[in-house]
């Protein structure tokens, strides 16, 4: 009875593989264009539909033209707002589906990342030539992710998470060779 009523009062109907991937790529993109144009925005996008290293469906949406760097600015916020809009999007119109859904612009996230990494690399040797703990401003969880899956490489240091809420501190610190070690967590 539910597939009836919900024929009859404009339900949509689940569809899984290739086709839903197709339907939310064409979401993604026919999101984009409305937000370009409502925005004022003069960019232009490219979308792509892809599977992650997990075997997972991904889109990933690279954006670029002359007011790039308005999407760039105050460390990428503009970019990672569009980046969850348009998850949101998704998943209010395809429940079910479990796309993951990357924003780039000129290749804004890899330089991001490189400066994340090369501050940790900065703040390590501290740790490791003083023998203290060192922190990092507070910073949203995607970045602690970079942070601590980089620090974990190297056995001189630990790194954990702290404080209270979404942006959290990282504090980096030594690796004790003997004794009860502090654990790395990744919030």
């Amino acid at each position: 009875m539910t597939g009836f009523l919900s024929r009859l009062f404009g339900g949509k109907k689940k569809e899984t593989g290739s086709q839903a991937d197709g339907d939310v790529a064409q979401l993604v993109r026919a999101t984009m264009e409305g937000l370009i144009e409502k925005g004022g925005f003069d960019l232009s996008f490219d979308v792509k539909s892809s599977d992650d290293d997990k075997g997972q469906p991904q889109i990933n949406v690279e954006i670029s033209g002359p007011d790039e760097e308005l999407l760039k600015e105050r460390e990428g916020q503009m970019i990672d707002s569009i980046q969850l809009f348009l998850q949101r999007v998704v998943q209010h119109n395809f429940s079910e589906d479990k796309t993951s859904i990357q924003i780039d612009c000129n290749g804004y996230r890899e330089e991001s990342n490189a400066a994340l990494i090369e501050l940790a690399d900065k703040l390590k040797d501290t740790a490791i030539s003083k023998g203290k703990s060192v922190y990092i401003r507070a910073l949203p969880p995607k970045d602690r992710k970079i942070v601590h899956q980089h620090l974990a490489g190297d056995e001189r240091v630990k790194s954990r998470s702290i404080g209270d809420g979404l942006y959290k501190k990282i504090k980096i610190y030594p690796a004790k060779s003997s004794g009860v070690e502090e654990g790395r967590t990744d919030s």
